[in-house]
């Protein structure tokens, strides 16, 4: 990897560019913490996936001076979507955070179905249920990947930027947790969370026809809860936090091994 040059710190977020080939991109710096602290600008980014960025959208993601991209899509993503572009001096690390089979069934009816086998699938809160499950799953069946990205933070991978397929919901829980070992305060992380609805920022809906009643207004509304951030689901993974190991700090020591030292590293680290 090629030596990056020191550049100076900076004092606000990075303004929000107009990016052709990257959606849901957003700088993290800002964010209050409990002590009063706040989030460093420059350091932490979230997006959707870099596998469509043009060279304008590179050289823009180049110039943040990034040592790291954290990549939590799996091969199934990989497949449909294609790789990261590759930026000069930067680490690509791939993290998947959910089972390249897992699903795939499911998503292959998403992007298939009619809308009855929608309606069965997906109909009478069944969507937002899902959802809702597979945050809980990521907090409780994911910590050595959370604690691995937590580490690699406090260690040397800093500035950072993740993202997964659309940088709502794998990228977003592990900005979450990020957020939450920081000390940020949890109406600030679903406030952040939240921003992804806007519609610039939006995942583009995959469908296998592109006959109108395949995205009538009754099967965009059976596959709203599925492409929406909402609170409810990063709520579900707070109190799977607070149910399973009591609350956060002991999730951060007992789940993903932290120990004092490596908390203090990772906020001097990403904390002004």
């Amino acid at each position: 990897m090629t030596q990056q040059i020191p550049r100076p710190p900076r004092t606000e977020p990075v303004p929000e560019p107009e990016l052709a080939g990257v959606r849901n991109f957003r700088d993290v710096g800002g964010l209050p913490t409990t002590d009063g602290r706040r989030v460093k600008p420059g350091k932490l980014f979230r997006s959707g996936h870099l596998a469509h960025a043009t060279e304008t959208d590179a050289e823009f993601l180049a110039s943040l001076g990034l040592h790291t991209i954290f990549d939590f899509r799996n091969n199934a993503d990989h497949a449909l979507e294609g790789a990261d572009v590759e930026l000069p001096g930067v680490r690509n690390v791939n993290i998947p955070l959910s089972d390249p089979a897992d699903g795939r069934e499911f998503w292959k009816m998403v992007r298939d179905g009619d809308v009855e086998q929608l309606r069965g699938l997906l109909g009478d809160g069944k969507a937002a249920a899902r959802m809702a499950d597979s945050y809980r799953t990521m907090i409780e069946k994911r910590t050595p990947e959370h604690s691995r990205v937590l580490h690699a933070l406090a260690e040397d991978s800093v500035p950072a930027l993740m993202h997964c397929a659309a940088g709502k919901d794998r990228a977003g829980l592990s900005i979450a947790v990020t957020l939450l070992a920081l000390g940020v305060e949890r109406e600030a992380i679903v406030a952040d969370y939240l921003e992804s609805n806007a519609p610039h920022r939006r995942y583009r809906v995959r469908r296998g026809s592109d006959a109108p009643e395949a995205r009538s207004p009754e099967v965009m509304e059976l596959l709203s809860p599925l492409f929406d951030a909402r609170a409810e689901y990063l709520t579900a993974a707070f109190d799977s936090i607070d149910g399973h190991w009591g609350g956060v700090d002991r999730y951060l020591a007992e789940g993903l091994g932290l120990t004092p030292e490596t908390l203090g590293l990772l906020r001097d680290r990403l904390l002004d």
